[in-house]
C-alpha cells in the first residue's frame, strides 16, 4: 500500500473517530435534553423558543401548556404554576403562526397533558410555509425521527456545547465557564428553566414601556410610506382555512384537554392604526373575530377569553413598547383574569366583546404631538 493510500485511510479513520466521538458525548451530555431530563450535568436552555420547545416537552414534568407569539413569551412558568395552580411549560415563539404552534402542541399533546394556555391573533392566522421548507423549525427534533436524531448526535455544534456543558460541570472550571457561558457564543446559556425568554430583574420596565414608545409605532405604521405593512398577511379566505387546519382540528382531536384561548389586550393604537391606514384590514379583523368566536365556542373543551376592550389596560399607552407588545406587569394581570375567569365569552352572546371593541375603536382620537 503507498504512502498516500495510507494516509487517505489514516484521515478517513480519525474523521470517522471524531465524529462518532461527537454522537457519543452529544448522546451522553444531551445538550437539549432530547433523550432524557439533565441528571449527569447541569441542565442549560437556549433562549431560541423553537429549538429548545423540543427538548422541554420531553425533559419538563407538566400538565399545562403555554403557547403564543412574542405577545406571550415573557411569562415565567413559575407564575403561571403560582396563578393557575398548574405544572407548565412555555412553547411560545417569537414570530410565529398558527402551523408553526399547531405543529409544536401536537407534539406536546404527546406527554398528555391536561391544559393548554393559547394566546390568539388574527395575524398568525396568515399563510404561512409547510412545515418542512421553514428555516427556523427543527421539525425532525419534535418528531425524533431518524433524521432529527442523526442531525441532533452528528451536529458538531451541538457537539461544541456538549463540551462547554461538561466543562461547567467541572468545579474548579465552573466560575471561568460561566462567565463566557452567553448567548453569543453559546447556544445554550441560560441555567434555569424558569428564565427562559423572560426579562431580567434590574430590566428597565418604565423606560422600554411607555406611551412615547407606543405612539411612536403608531405614527410610523400609519405613515403613508409603510402603511402598507399592516395589511400584509390579512387574507380572510385563508384565515379561515388555516384556522380550521391548525385550531380547529387540534381542539376537536383531543377533547379531553382544556383550551383557554384568549386574546391578548392589544393597545388601542393597534386597531386605531388599521382604522386609519387600512380600514379593509379592520374589517377583515372583525370579520375573522365574528367567524373564530362562535365557532371555538362550539367546542366544550374550550374556554375563550378577550382581553382587547379591558379599556383600563388597553387605553393606558404607559403599559406598551409599541402598538401590541404589554409589559410584564401586564403579564400578571392576564394570569389573574385567566385564573379569574373575568373575561370568559359568553357562549350565548358571542360577539359581545367585539362589539365593545368596535365602540372603542371608533370613538378613540389619538392626542397630536
Amino acid at each position: 500500500m503507498s504512502a498516500a493510500s495510507k494516509n487517505l485511510w489514516r484521515f478517513l479513520f480519525a474523521t470517522t473517530a471524531i465524529i462518532l466521538l461527537a454522537a457519543v458525548l452529544n448522546f451522553v451530555v444531551d445538550p437539549l435534553q432530547l433523550f432524557r431530563p439533565a441528571r449527569l450535568f447541569p441542565a442549560m436552555y437556549s433562549p431560541s423558543s423553537r429549538m429548545q420547545g423540543a427538548g422541554l416537552i420531553r425533559s419538563q414534568d407538566f400538565d399545562t401548556v403555554s403557547m403564543g407569539t412574542s405577545v406571550a413569551i415573557y411569562f415565567r412558568p413559575s407564575d403561571v404554576d403560582r396563578v393557575l395552580g398548574v405544572r407548565s411549560i412555555k412553547l411560545s415563539m417569537n414570530g410565529s403562526n398558527s402551523h408553526e404552534q399547531s405543529f409544536v402542541l401536537a407534539a406536546a399533546m404527546e406527554r398528555r397533558p391536561k391544559r393548554v394556555i393559547w394566546q390568539m391573533d388574527d395575524w398568525i392566522f396568515r399563510n404561512a410555509p409547510e412545515i418542512d421548507s421553514g428555516i427556523y423549525l427543527p421539525a425532525d427534533l419534535y418528531r425524533r425521527n431518524a433524521k432529527g436524531v442523526a442531525t441532533y448526535l452528528f451536529s458538531g455544534a451541538m457537539a461544541r456545547e456538549s463540551l462547554w456543558i461538561l466543562a461547567r460541570a467541572i468545579p474548579p472550571l465552573e466560575p471561568i465557564v460561566a462567565r463566557f457561558t452567553n448567548g453569543l457564543m453559546f447556544k445554550f446559556p441560560v441555567s434555569r428553566v424558569d428564565d427562559i425568554n423572560t426579562r431580567r430583574p434590574d430590566f428597565d420596565v418604565a423606560g422600554f414601556y411607555n406611551a412615547k414608545s407606543a405612539l411612536a409605532d403608531f405614527r410610523q405604521l400609519i405613515d403613508p410610506a409603510r402603511s402598507s405593512s399592516i395589511a400584509e398577511g390579512y387574507n380572510y379566505d385563508a384565515m379561515v382555512r388555516n384556522f380550521e387546519r391548525d385550531a380547529v382540528a387540534l381542539i376537536a382531536s383531543n377533547p379531553d384537554v382544556t383550551f383557554d384561548i384568549y386574546l391578548a389586550p392589544y393597545s388601542i393604537l393597534q386597531f386605531v392604526a388599521m382604522r386609519d391606514a387600512s380600514p379593509s384590514t379592520l374589517k377583515i379583523t372583525y370579520d375573522f373575530t365574528a367567524y373564530a368566536f362562535p365557532r371555538l365556542l362550539q367546542f366544550p373543551n374550550v374556554r375563550l377569553h378577550d382581553f382587547r376592550d379591558v379599556k383600563d389596560v388597553t387605553h393606558d399607552l404607559g403599559n406598551y413598547s409599541d402598538v401590541i407588545h404589554h409589559s410584564p406587569v401586564i403579564d400578571l394581570k392576564v394570569l389573574s383574569w385567566l385564573a379569574d375567569r373575568q373575561y370568559v365569552v359568553d357562549p350565548a352572546a358571542p360577539l359581545a366583546s367585539l362589539e365593545r371593541l368596535k365602540a372603542q375603536v371608533e370613538a378613540y382620537r389619538v392626542e397630536q404631538p
